[in-house]
């Protein structure tokens, strides 16, 4: 059984920072690309950010280029994300989700975890 459990949300000021991190298990995770997305209250499932298997290419939504960074560690079976320099508008439920083989691009997704909340206020 496929399993995502997400982590390390929580409460933060602007321009604070929170790491994320994803640990995945029931299926060989050094195999698949992954994607983190998020949503916002009252809005749709927004896609932001994937890395490919090896770690060796990430991309990024424009609006957390230069402040998010994806990374993952396969011997840990773990996907990250760091959050920095965060804004009220980054507030949103996270999820780890993963697509089908070699998606890195788009909210579609074929297993997501429970999610973890990132809120940004004053």
């Amino acid at each position: 059984e496929v399993q995502l459990v997400e982590s390390g949300g929580g409460l933060v000021q602007p321009g604070g920072s929170l790491r994320l991190s994803c640990a995945a298990s029931g299926f060989t995770f050094r195999t698949y690309a992954m994607k983190w997305v998020r949503q916002a209250p009252g809005k749709g499932l927004e896609w932001v950010s994937g890395i490919t298997s090896g770690g060796g290419n990430t991309y990024y939504t424009d609006s957390v280029k230069g402040r998010f960074t994806i990374s993952r560690d396969n011997a840990k079976n773990t996907l990250y994300l760091q959050l920095n320099s965060l804004k009220t508008e980054d507030t949103a439920m996270y999820y780890c989700a993963r697509g089908a083989y070699g998606s890195v691009v788009g909210a579609d997704y074929i297993y997501r975890g429970q999610g973890t909340q990132v809120t940004v206020s004053s």
